[in-house]
């Protein structure tokens, strides 16, 4: 592949920083610098520093130099730079997906999407010109659209500074992870893990690993996680680790993956439900008179299941488990 020419990587660079320069607040020269790495830019950071003097002398940027790092922003009413240009629609998709995968991408991936989302918020803001607001009905849309909790709702566990992002730095890197975690009952050791997945229950986010040493999954809270560091060794992934299947086995339920054919009575007032939302492909319902109907499915045994059936109190019973063959689930 030809290599391009030194004028237009500088006019890429450029544009790219132009992009990512945001407004209402200051971006220092080396959050840049860390932006551009992520998004494949790999210039020294004296080099940014030059260019961003550059376009603060022939762009309205504001250059705050009372103190160092230097802070970095566009003016309130400058036009900015958006090549291309978000339409309506697209800024509407990029803060939806802001919102809701905010804790699943890598945290460099985020931060270099910076400048696009700050770019979608002020297209979708309010707007401030005579005349029709084509934005205005993507603006609406957040407050037409929700996501409700199916349990009581719990506020998220503190997670410690920088385990979030060392976390995902390694699990996208397939790093080894240092961690100093300390568990449910309080003891607390350092380990080295190698990071497998990242997933996202509720409120809590896990991170499943294997242990040095070790060729068996755990799933390991984040927010027990004290430190976090990114070991410069890679590893393989395993190549027979499927992350869904870890799932469909159970195991985020404190399930082993053992399917059994479960059949319990639920009175039909609290198992209405169920007819519409079934717990497997399988399920069958039977009515048994007197205001109770029996359920019939095949499920992944597990803890979770069993709090669960508990849930419904005095309106279960007579609940029965099977070992079953492996079978589709829903």
């Amino acid at each position: 592949m030809a290599k391009r020419p030194e004028t237009l990587d500088t006019a890429l660079l450029m544009v790219e920083l132009l992009r990512r320069i945001p407004r209402g607040r200051k971006v220092t020269t080396g959050e840049l610098h860390q932006q551009l790495k992520s998004a494949g830019f790999d210039r020294d950071l004296r080099t940014i520093q030059r260019q961003l003097e550059i376009l603060s002398e022939h762009f309205d940027i504001e250059r705050d130099d009372r103190s160092k790092p230097y802070g970095y922003r566009w003016l309130e009413r400058a036009q900015g730079l958006a090549v291309p240009r978000l339409t309506p629609q697209e800024s509407l998709l990029l803060l939806l997906a802001q919102e809701h995968l905010k804790n699943l991408l890598p945290a460099r991936l985020m931060q270099s999407m910076d400048g696009f989302f700050t770019q979608a918020r002020r297209n979708l803001g309010d707007s401030q010109g005579p005349g029709a607001d084509p934005a205005r009905l993507e603006r609406e849309w957040p407050r037409k659209v929700r996501v409700v909790a199916t349990s009581q709702p719990l506020l998220p566990p503190k997670i410690e500074p920088g385990v979030l992002e060392a976390v995902s730095e390694a699990l996208y890197a397939n790093r080894w992870l240092a961690l100093d975690y300390q568990n449910a009952a309080g003891k607390r050791k350092p380990i080295q893990v190698m990071p497998l997945g990242l997933a996202q229950q509720g409120p809590r986010l896990y991170l499943v690993c294997r242990y040095e040493g070790f060729d068996n999954e755990r799933s390991l809270a984040l927010h027990r996680i004290r430190k976090a560091e990114v070991s410069t060794l890679v590893f393989e992934r395993p190549a027979e680790f499927d992350l869904q299947k870890y799932d469909d086995d159970g195991r985020f339920g404190f399930g082993e993956g053992q399917q059994v054919r479960l059949s319990f009575c639920i009175t039909n007032e609290a198992g209405f439900h169920l007819r519409e939302s079934p717990l497997s492909k399988d399920q069958q319902v039977r009515d048994v008179g007197d205001g109770w109907m029996e359920v019939t499915a095949t499920v992944v045994d597990s803890a979770m299941l069993e709090w669960w059936l508990r849930g419904f109190g005095e309106a279960v019973r007579d609940v029965r488990r099977e070992t079953a063959p492996v079978a589709p689930r829903t």
